[in-house]
């Protein structure tokens, strides 16, 4: 209690992301759905969400759906839908999710404002920033920014994946205090619910205080096929978070009292969250938002200097480069043994990197001449995960 009572001292700017689940929720009552959605359940947190905003918080939204309106829309009767099957629900589902917030929020004297992102605009450090700046002057004049991926033109290689990734981008993308994602479940569970034991009933997890692979393992896969990811997804998106010093809230949002509890303080859902300071806000961009082109084993020597010593990583140290990438992309680091140490900017590119693997900088420097650089990863440029 005394934990979540101190991260509500100092709140200032909240990120919600809602799922699928709950606005596609048949369980409030009265009303059908339309086009796959709960309109009691939008105005239900239009309501919830105007309420918060009466305490002076910012609030930007994250919401699902989209997809799921547009399957219905289509009157696409199966889960398994191509990927172009899948841009053009995503683009008949966003027009028609907007609108059903829009009229909610129009009822409590709100306005919205649509934004939708791809990693490609993430990935660039100017459009990350433009990003930035257009939700802080969205928050400014009173409007809430409610934000989807842009699922009717990502492919693969540009897409962040899925909304809880999204949403945890998007805390530490404005500075928020805290995230709190709305999911169908209470929290994260020391084993699965769904199973039936005797002997052993799965209990809840208060406080999880860091994310290692342990906590992934009993966070599981999602058995949902109409929605993306699942719990697995939720603590991944907490690490992420809890690397930039933002706790995160997993609830149940089907409970209608669940937002005046968090408020409260009381001890509802899974809480994340470490104590701990952030990750600087360009290297916390490099780790968590930019995306992977290749893997670079290093040795233990390499090792020890970026782990223990905070060293640049240089030619001599590098054992194995896999991946074809180019000068300044992103690049995971691993031991020998494969575990991920770190990721980083990268001075060369592939061809030139297979060329001086395991040299010293000496001979780099003859062979490379006019292109050479002394550190493969400045640690400038570098993020240490430890």
């Amino acid at each position: 209690m005394a934990v979540r009572e101190d991260i509500l001292k100092n709140i200032k700017r909240v990120v919600i992301k809602i799922g699928s689940s709950v606005i596609s929720n048949r369980d409030k009552g009265r009303s059908p759905l339309e086009c796959g959605l709960s309109r009691e359940w939008v105005r239900h947190y239009a309501r919830k969400i105007k309420a918060i905003r009466d305490k002076g918080y910012d609030v930007v939204l994250v919401s699902s759906g989209a997809i799921m309106a547009g399957r219905e829309r289509l009157e696409f009767g199966r889960a398994d839908l191509t990927v172009p099957e899948k841009q053009a629900c995503a683009a008949i589902g966003q027009s028609f999710l907007m609108h059903t917030y829009e009229k909610a929020f129009e009822k409590k004297g709100l306005k919205v404002a649509q934004i939708l992102l791809s990693h490609d605009d993430l990935g660039n450090r100017k459009r990350y920033l433009n990003a930035k700046h257009t939700i802080e002057a969205l928050l400014e004049k009173g409007v809430i920014p409610i934000i989807n991926e842009n699922d009717s033109v990502t492919v693969e290689e540009i897409k962040i994946g899925d909304n809880d990734s999204l949403s945890a981008t998007v805390a530490c993308l404005v500075d928020a205090q805290l995230l709190i994602i709305l999911s169908d479940v209470e929290g994260l569970y020391d084993r699965d619910p769904s199973l039936k034991s005797k002997t052993e009933k799965a209990q809840l997890i208060s406080h999880v205080p860091r994310v290692n692979e342990d906590i992934e393992k009993i966070a599981g896969k999602s058995n949902n096929r109409l929605t993306v990811g699942g719990m697995l997804t939720k603590v991944r998106a907490a690490k992420k978070t809890m690397s930039f010093g933002i706790p995160t809230l997993v609830v149940n949002g089907l409970d209608e009292k669940v937002v005046e509890k968090i408020f409260a303080a009381k001890e509802v859902g899974t809480l994340f969250w470490s104590g701990k300071g952030k990750i600087r806000d360009r290297k916390h961009w490099i780790a968590h938002t930019l995306k992977s082109a290749g893997t670079l084993t290093i040795d233990e020597g390499a090792r020890k200097a970026l782990v223990d010593r905070g060293k640049s990583l240089l030619p001599a140290g590098l054992l194995k480069v896999k991946g074809s990438f180019e000068f300044g992309n992103a690049l995971t680091l691993i031991d020998e043994s494969g575990k991920e140490i770190g990721r980083g900017l990268v001075n060369y590119n592939s061809r030139d990197l297979e060329r001086i693997k395991g040299m010293k900088t000496s001979a780099v420097r003859s062979l490379m001449e006019e292109s050479f650089y002394e550190e493969v990863i400045h640690r400038d440029d570098l993020v240490i995960f430890h």
